[in-house]
């Protein structure tokens, strides 16, 4: 069942927030919500082109925080770029966001049934991050529906240098305030900080199973042509990730950024944007 920006009786809490997301939106860009899963989910699409792509932001991202040099760039003749708000992420909210052991495995069920309900039978994947371990799950679980598949700054399991790393930024206090203004203008302060901790803890779980196991035993069942990206000034990412997902799906391709970071996408991108397309259009015929 799905649902418009103006279905329905929302309440005045949410017609405030759906009116702000439509003035948020560009012209180019098409402002939308529909009932996925039981959840109101919130996204963004722009372009006419016949080479469906969708967008999966990282940790806490949104449209608003991830993907905005994406969904204003990209070619919109070849490609219609979907952007979207995981449940719990910026406008998919209510409900808030919580993270049980399978909350990956979710985010890739509600991202293709969402291209699904918009309907997409078939559509690439882009994803950064957290967005990026989506990506994968999602390739793996539905083969059918991926055309390709391309991911940054993303892991399959969790070492114990991985929980150093998200140990030393739980605390988003000491955070500078440039790298907290996007999220607290999305969540607030306080509602961003503990979301945030929560996330902490969630990404924790899985250094307690075997080998830190994210997603390593679907890695091999990924059959789209997947090109992984990796900044090689990542600091939220070691390099021995992107190199394990490389050995791990057959076919995968592994491109460095010597410059990039993690927000590599964000910092660069003109530089992402045209390797994103020229990987899109590699073996489509005119």
């Amino acid at each position: 069942m799905s649902s418009s920006l103006l279905c329905g009786r929302p309440s005045l809490l949410k017609l405030r927030r759906i009116t702000a997301a439509m003035r948020s939106c560009c012209s180019s860009l098409t402002c939308g919500r529909q009932t996925v899963n039981g959840v109101d989910l919130y996204y963004e699409k722009a372009g006419s082109g016949n080479h469906a792509v969708l967008l999966l932001p990282g940790a806490l991202g949104s449209t608003k925080t991830d993907f905005q040099p994406q969904l204003k760039s990209l070619n919109q003749d070849l490609f219609t770029v979907v952007g979207w708000d995981p449940r719990g992420y910026g406008q998919s909210r209510p409900p808030d966001r919580d993270f049980p052991l399978d909350f990956f495995e979710r985010d890739a069920r509600d991202a293709v049934d969402l291209m699904r309900i918009l309907g997409f039978a078939k559509f690439s994947l882009l994803g950064w991050s957290d967005g990026g371990i989506t990506a994968l799950i999602a390739a793996a679980k539905n083969p059918e529906s991926i055309n390709k598949t391309l991911v940054w700054g993303s892991n399959a399991f969790v070492s114990q240098k991985d929980l150093d790393i998200y140990n030393s930024v739980r605390d988003v206090s000491r955070w500078s305030a440039r790298m907290r203004a996007p999220m607290e203008a999305v969540y607030g302060a306080q509602v961003f900080a503990k979301t945030w901790q929560a996330w902490v803890d969630g990404i924790a779980q899985f250094a307690r199973r075997p080998k830190g196991n994210i997603c390593i035993d679907l890695l091999p069942l990924i059959r789209c042509p997947t090109l992984i990206v990796h900044g090689e000034k990542d600091p939220m990412v070691p390099s021995c990730h992107p190199h394990f997902l490389l050995k791990h799906i057959q076919g995968s391709r592994l491109h460095l950024m010597p410059e990039g970071k993690h927000n590599l996408h964000l910092r660069f991108p003109e530089e992402f944007n045209k390797l994103v397309e020229d990987f899109l259009q590699e073996g489509q015929k005119d």
